[in-house]
């Protein structure tokens, strides 16, 4: 079992549906550290033992939640057993574009397709005669935007037309632009973390009910009077809705729904209104039920850095709100399209908070660094940065990051 000791962190990218909403997670299994190159061979092992330990043991289909998982499979993976252990309704198997295409592979994924699976070719650049068996029988095509410019992506999109009923994936989105191209070209999902992408509008100042969410934020840190919370939130019908929304639809340790503003202010305690505070600067002011990429990714690197912060100083609660603090405030100016200081005007944040923030320093610097490298699913710089944090080392990393997940994707989904 040597393998399963392997140092291997569990990264994911969002995978957006035309609405730009989240529908499911690619998770991608990455090496950290130095890799022996005797090793290679056992990389089937390594990756077997690896998506054992994450569905048997971290529970990672509960934390995909509603959410579907894509999972890379090179042949060895798709015609080994541990491919049967993995829920047919929730994981797409995604054949890698090194997979060559020999009859045994193709009756192996039609037999993967009637139990259920669905099916995706990975990193399509470029078709070949080769892939006709594969493009009739999958559901799902990736094509990799990166090498390509936009006459050939549209030279690579026409041949997949022979293919009606196929789902086009654009891969390795980097804008917002890139992916209007894509839906314009019909493209019916999107990969990657373009829509987290800080636009800075100069000039910009918040809007009405984002200012009153900053404000709100800095009379709970400052242990306000409930009466002056209220005043705010009258103001804020729609603030109001879905704070009793978010409230009620993630475990918040109440056995009782929250039904008023009052009650929840009671109920929940400060710490635990600050935090949905924090969480419903992302929601939408309107009050509808629609639950932004952003906000999951904001919950999950909050819930993430809280949690190990837990691990790392047990017992200091303190520790625990700058770190969900810091996670969910590092994607406020994508949030609101202006830099922090304009949104730290109305804020009194703690030095660390403000430290890890401003230049990523700090110890909460280095945690919120290893959120990102863990969505950048970059192997080598979780490594480096989880080395850097006392007591923390891959399984611990891994633990709290299906942990964060499960929560976040519960958010939004009432518990009735």
């Amino acid at each position: 079992m040597a393998m399963a000791t392997e140092e291997i962190f569990i990264g994911r990218q969002p995978i957006l549906d035309r609405k730009h909403q989240l529908v499911a997670y690619e998770l991608l299994f990455r090496s950290g550290g130095q890799k022996n190159e005797a090793n290679v061979q056992d990389d089937l092992g390594a990756t077997a033992n690896v998506i054992n330990h994450a569905f048997a043991e971290l529970g990672v289909e509960q934390a995909l939640g509603p959410y579907k998982g894509f999972i890379n499979c090179d042949a060895s993976l798709l015609l080994s057993d541990i491919v049967e252990i993995l829920p047919t309704d929730k994981i797409v198997l995604e054949v890698l574009e090194t997979v060559e295409v020999t009859p045994e592979i193709v009756e192996r994924l039609t037999e993967l397709k009637a139990r259920g699976f669905t099916i995706a070719l990975d990193d399509f650049v470029n078709y070949e005669e080769k892939f006709k068996p594969l493009l009739d029988l999958i559901e799902i095509v990736k094509v990799d935007l990166m090498p390509l410019n936009r006459e050939q992506l549209g030279a690579v999109t026409s041949a997949l037309r022979r293919w009606p009923s196929l789902t086009l994936l654009a891969e390795k989105v980097d804008s917002r632009e890139q992916a209007d191209h894509c839906h314009m070209l019909g493209y019916g999902l999107f990969q990657g973390y373009y829509f987290a992408k800080p636009v800075i509008i100069a000039g910009k100042k918040l809007g009405h009910s984002q200012l009153a969410l900053v404000r709100l934020l800095g009379m709970v840190m400052e242990d306000a009077e409930t009466s002056q919370l209220e005043g705010v939130f009258k103001h804020e019908p729609g603030l109001t809705m879905n704070l009793m929304r978010l409230t009620n639809s993630v475990s918040t340790g109440v056995r009782t729904k929250i039904t008023g503003l009052r009650h929840a202010i009671t109920v929940l305690g400060r710490r635990q209104l600050q935090r949905w505070l924090q969480l419903l600067l992302y929601t939408n002011p309107a009050g509808d039920n629609v639950v932004s990429p952003l906000l999951q990714l904001a919950a999950t690197r909050g819930r993430f850095l809280e949690l190990l912060a837990g691990k790392l100083k047990p017992g200091v609660r303190e520790f625990e709100d700058h770190a969900f603090m810091t996670g969910i405030m590092s994607l406020m100016p994508t949030l609101m399209g202006v830099p922090f200081e304009e949104i730290l005007k109305g804020i009194q944040l703690t030095g660390d908070v403000q430290e890890a923030l401003e230049s990523k320093s700090g110890q909460l610097g280095i945690m919120l660094q290893l959120a990102e490298a863990l969505e950048a699913s970059d192997g080598d710089a979780c490594h480096n940065l989880t080395e850097q944090l006392s007591g923390a080392n891959h399984l611990l990393v891994n633990t709290c990051v299906t942990q964060a997940l499960t929560w976040a994707s519960n958010i939004g989904r009432e518990n009735n």
